[in-house]
């Protein structure tokens, strides 16, 4: 099959388009390879993707709209559409709001476009847990409350997914919309915590906590993340999908995890919590468990491990990247 992966240079959008050239589908990525961090990690990803004869890559803006209609008339017979491509990250966005509606709503809206003019039967989007904002609802359906984003990157997302409503709803286009609780995997972001905890603890640096620690996170394996997004590109109509790893755990828990992991002992700075913060998050995932058949096959320790081994394998090269705050 012919799969359109958008961001296939970023973390998950990587491992997507590596499981499915692994499976002998043909990959058309779209990603601008910008600087939202370091381009060296987006530059060795894409390198290794180069790896496969199926693979092809339109280096373009999404949010530049006659690139992307222009693109059209240079593809057929695309099967699916699965949009990785965004900018990512809760206290980002308040600083700069703007580059979260150009990158992902403007960028969004153009890709349906895209969809329109080629026919393509199947749209994924990736969206996020934040869009539930500070929900009480523990663990959290996708039917809850969507009203109250917490930040521009949370109401960005909304945005986009009721943008991919309306083109189902005027265009027959089957969405799939993934809202995806805390992914860490290997390959990850600069500023994935799992990142920062491993390696302020191999430095002997003290790490940071928001809060007391104790707020939880469903932490979802990228792999495990992958794959839903593949099997997502079958779904009809217009669906929501929950995409946890199944059990939370606090932020003092995951630092217990890590440290067994390294069998070293880290340094604890706690700092006030940022109110764009949510305090808990857990995801209900049993509607993507029996609509989809898919479930979660990594749970936090044997994910850490996973992580953590790419992370000590590969030290030289994350020495030489910038890990953000």
């Amino acid at each position: 099959m012919n799969y359109i992966v958008t961001g296939a240079a970023g973390f998950i959008g990587y491992h997507t388009a590596k499981m499915l050239l692994e499976n002998n589908h043909t990959v058309i990525a779209i990603d601008n390879i910008n600087d939202f961090y370091d381009i060296k990690l987006k530059n060795e990803r894409i390198n290794y993707l180069k790896n496969f004869k199926n693979f092809n890559l339109e280096k373009i803006n999404l949010n530049n709209k006659n690139d992307i209609l222009n693109l059209a008339n240079n593809l057929k017979n695309i099967d699916a559409v699965i949009h990785l491509a965004a900018y990512a990250g809760v206290r980002t966005s308040i600083i700069d709001p703007w580059a979260y509606q150009d990158n992902n709503v403007n960028a969004t809206l153009n890709l349906l476009e895209l969809c329109k003019k080629l026919s393509v039967s199947n749209f994924t989007l990736a969206s996020t847990s934040s869009v539930y904002g500070d929900n009480k609802n523990i663990p959290t359906k996708e039917t809850d409350n969507t009203s109250f984003p917490l930040s521009p990157y949370a109401a960005s997302k909304i945005s986009a997914e009721l943008l991919a409503y309306t083109y189902h709803y005027h265009f027959n286009i089957n969405v799939a919309v993934l809202r995806f609780f805390t992914v860490y995997g290997p390959f990850g972001r600069p500023d994935m915590v799992i990142f920062k905890f491993l390696k302020s603890i191999i430095d002997d640096d003290p790490i940071t906590i928001y809060g007391d620690g104790n707020q939880t996170r469903d932490f979802t394996y990228v792999s495990d993340v992958a794959n839903a997004l593949i099997k997502s590109t079958k779904s009809k109509g217009y669906e929501i999908f929950n995409v946890g790893g199944g059990n939370a755990i606090t932020v003092n828990n995951l630092v217990t995890v890590i440290q067994n992991y390294l069998s070293k002992k880290a340094t604890i700075n706690f700092i006030d919590r940022d109110p764009s913060d949510i305090e808990h998050s857990l995801a209900d995932i049993s509607k993507i468990k029996n609509l989809l058949n898919w479930q979660p096959m990594f749970n936090i320790d044997s994910g850490v491990k996973e992580t953590g081994d790419w992370f000590l394998n590969n030290l030289d090269f994350i020495s030489s990247i910038k890990l953000q705050d």
